[in-house]
């Protein structure tokens, strides 16, 4: 995910971000993959964050982007599955390190 297709999705990540209270701190798009550092409320379901920001960014870069269609997983832009940890049992300070680290589109 590099040039404007990167930027695009980071846009829209924080569009989706925006679009439900959640703060979002970092976006990262890499190559293959997205950090992300949000904020939401304790009530918010981590499933349920990533299920709207993946169908959301999903269906607009594959709206705006149909030649990417040789490249999906079946009808997905993104694989299934994600990982996500809390800040409280990580130290915010090093979760925030490690983002500043990775390369940023």
């Amino acid at each position: 995910m590099r040039g404007k297709i990167g930027i695009r999705i980071k846009g829209l990540i924080y569009e989706g971000c925006r679009a439900n209270r959640w703060w979002a701190e970092k976006v990262i798009v890499k190559e293959d993959h997205v950090h992300l550092l949000i904020q939401v409320q304790p009530e918010d379901s981590v499933s349920e964050i990533v299920r709207v920001l993946k169908g959301a960014t999903s269906r607009a870069i594959q709206r705006e982007h149909p030649e990417l269609e040789d490249f999906l997983w079946g009808d997905n832009f993104w694989a299934i599955g994600y990982f996500a940890e809390t800040v409280g049992r990580v130290d915010e300070k090093i979760v925030k390190k490690y983002l500043d680290d990775q390369f940023q589109v």
